[in-house]
């Protein structure tokens, strides 16, 4: 049982200063919520959890000390975050929020299917929580697994308004463990939420600490020589961006936090040697994506957003805004190891430790060095658009090389005859400007190899007679740009075959939808993402994903609905389809009870973390009845994912990115299931 704070017979000051190792310092000054128990799960873990069905949440500020300084969170029952929620699948939840702020606030049970006037968002769902009353949640538990909640009012998650949800199941797992931790991810700034917004919409970069420097280029040009070196920096340049816009947000101004401890107060959390321990692994932050590991320990992923997904060991994996994976870990050796949370673009870090016996700690590994956006981002900057290229066949464009092409202008090349380009490597031809190659005859291109021809743009190429490429392999041209290629002849390219488009099944018919459960052309879930080298160790990707047993709905589907994800960085105005949720003048329809694709395509150089309120999205990566349920989806720069929803829910629904201030400042629909 974990020993109470009365039981040790020192002083306060004593405890803050030798506590620190198991993170019981902050515990004590009021910021550790009561859930993070280095002992983990045991008869004496209800202490502080509030268990269901009926609950009573309190939220007020508090004087709270996080990371050593002063600070005044919004608290909820006392610390900051807030209680771990725990219910169990079947119970009839009962949770009265009384709201102590001078603000009006609201709780979101993110990724939890309830009915509408349950789900938290004020202004859709229900009125909001007003100041010094109470509101009564209930609900049906209908699932279990990993989540959290937190405020859907204002700028409120950013001032530590949230906490985990753990909705235990009401059968046997597919998988057993002795002893689980919970480890919720957070940033922290000591700003006003509102000024750093302020600053985002003041100057692009703000928080950028990290660009590029004179010793940075030299290093590009002994790598990749100076031709190749200025020719990118002068395509940023005149992008007028920065290829190091990896966050918006850093640890110029971002605490991380790791269940409400500072690095510097190193959380831990216990096991015997051999024992399998479970952890819930949530990333509560309002910006930050990070890249989690135990240095000398395997992971097998369970779950996926609460979801049981096929195990998958891994050594790393990549945790979007609002998600959160379960892993299982069976540490062998009588020694500590580091939790270690790395910020996606390396400006700091989250830490705990995972340790046999109180005090011990373990080396924390080194920050790795920010990576540079590549061609995919510049892609999506242009504005990428493959939604007319349904029923195009380039699975046996084989054989062509561009590897040494990079850069090239074809501006003039209009009738050029490209015959005897047969066997041509064409595999480096990204950045390539198409953009008056209209009149070309490809009429023999046959055999040609554009594998790896991701990032070129071919938005002006209206006009090619493409009509005998049957025979072309375009299997690998994710990437590509083909957002104006409305006009080109595919009249004579029925009969192609897509049957070796990686990842893919084929058309359900000519010019039909994709089967369901088949990737769309510019995927990229065999990529982990920027900053993260797979060769150097197994990391997570979402192809990996792949549901424990097929979901109830396994019907196709029945339309198609496309969104593009879009954005001014300058300005700092993000948007659905180039519009804030302020200009848009009615929601998006779902039919009630339809299957439905939604399409997300960015045409930004960001990444987004997409959440769907009130029903699930099953991310269309290729396992056909297989795939996997998830309430949050990230979209890389320039790619293209598609989701089957079964629309069952009905009424109105929150549809947004889980950045907080991309949400703000108007990334934001309203879904209508009537």
């Amino acid at each position: 049982m974990a020993p109470k704070p009365s039981e040790f017979s020192v002083s306060r000051r004593q405890l803050l200063k030798g506590g620190s190792a198991l993170g019981l310092g902050a515990m004590v000054s009021g910021v550790a919520p009561a859930w993070a128990n280095p002992w983990g799960r045991t008869s004496g873990y209800s202490q502080g959890v509030e268990h269901g069905p009926e609950i009573s949440l309190v939220i007020r500020r508090e004087d709270i000390d996080i990371a050593g300084q002063f600070a005044r969170p919004i608290s909820i029952n006392g610390s900051s975050p807030g209680p771990m929620v725990r219910l169990k699948e079947g119970q009839d939840a009962v949770i009265k929020v009384t709201n102590l702020l001078d603000e009006p606030t609201s709780i979101h049970w993110h990724g939890i299917i309830l009915p509408p006037e349950m789900d938290g968002v004020p202004g859709i769902s229900f009125a909001g929580i007003a100041p010094g009353e109470t509101f009564t949640y209930r609900f049906p538990v209908t699932q279990s697994g990993t989540y959290w909640y937190h405020s859907h009012s204002g700028l409120q998650e950013q001032e530590g308004h949230a906490g985990p949800l753990i909705i235990d199941s009401a059968t046997p797992e597919a998988f057993t463990y002795d002893r689980e931790h919970v480890l919720l991810l957070t940033d922290w700034t000591f700003e006003d939420p509102k000024s750093v917004f302020r600053n985002l919409k003041t100057m692009e970069g703000y928080y950028n600490y990290q660009e590029r420097t004179v010793a940075d280029f030299f290093a590009d040009v002994r790598r990749g020589g100076w031709v190749d070196t200025i020719e990118s920096r002068s395509m940023w340049a005149e992008m007028r961006m920065s290829s190091r816009d990896i966050a918006d947000v850093t640890g110029s101004t971002y605490t991380y936090l790791l269940n409400g401890h500072s690095p510097e107060e190193n959380w831990s959390a216990l096991f015997k040697r051999g024992e399998t321990v479970r952890l819930r692994v949530v990333n509560g932050s309002a910006m930050s994506y990070f890249d989690l590991r135990i240095p000398g320990l395997k992971m097998t992923v369970v779950a996926a957003d609460g979801q049981p997904v096929q195990p998958v060991e891994v050594d790393e994996f990549r945790i979007a805004v609002a998600e959160a994976y379960d892993v299982l870990v069976t540490p062998e050796d009588d020694k500590a190891y580091t939790i270690f949370a790395e910020a996606m673009d390396r400006s700091g870090y989250a830490r705990a430790t995972l340790a046999p016996r109180p005090g011990m700690e373990a080396p924390v590994p080194e920050r790795r060095q920010i990576a540079d956006r590549g061609m995919e981002a510049m892609g999506a900057h242009a504005g990428m658009d493959h939604s007319q290229m349904a029923g195009m066949d380039h699975s046996q464009m084989a054989g062509m090389d561009h590897s040494q092409m990079a850069g090239m202008d074809h501006s003039q090349m209009a009738g050029m005859d490209h015959s005897k380009m047969a066997g041509m490597d064409h595999s480096k031809m990204a950045g390539m400007d198409h953009s008056q190659m209209a009149g070309m005859d490809h009429s023999k291109m046959a055999g040609m190899d554009h594998s790896q021809m991701a990032g070129m743009d071919h938005s002006q190429m209206a006009g090619m007679d493409h009509s005998q490429m049957a025979g072309m392999d375009h299997s690998q041209m994710a990437g590509m740009d083909h957002s104006q290629m409305a006009g080109m002849d595919h009249s004579q390219m029925a009969g192609m075959d897509h049957s070796k488009m990686t990842g893919l099944q084929a058309d359900a018919a000519q010019g039909g939808m994709l089967m369901a459960g088949a990737a769309q052309q510019g995927a990229r879930y065999d990529q982990a993402g920027i900053g993260l080298d797979q060769s150097l160790r197994r990391v997570l990707v979402y192809q990996d994903l792949k549901a424990y047993s097929p979901w109830p709905d396994r019907r196709g589907p029945m339309r198609e609905m496309e969104l593009h994800l879009t954005g001014n960085m300058e300005r700092y105005m993000w948007s659905f389809d180039g519009k804030k949720f302020s200009e848009v003048n009615g929601p998006i329809h779902f039919h009630k009870d339809e299957r439905l694709r939604l399409i997300l395509i960015n045409d930004t150089m960001m990444e987004h973390p997409i959440h769907l309120h009130g029903m699930w999205m099953e991310l269309e990566n290729g396992h056909g009845d297989l795939i996997p349920r998830k309430h949050t989806l990230n979209v890389k720069p320039g790619e293209r994912v598609s989701a089957l929803i079964t629309a069952d829910a009905e009424g109105s629904w929150a549809f947004h990115c889980h950045l907080l201030y991309h949400m703000d400042a108007g990334m934001f629909r309203v879904v209508k299931v009537s």
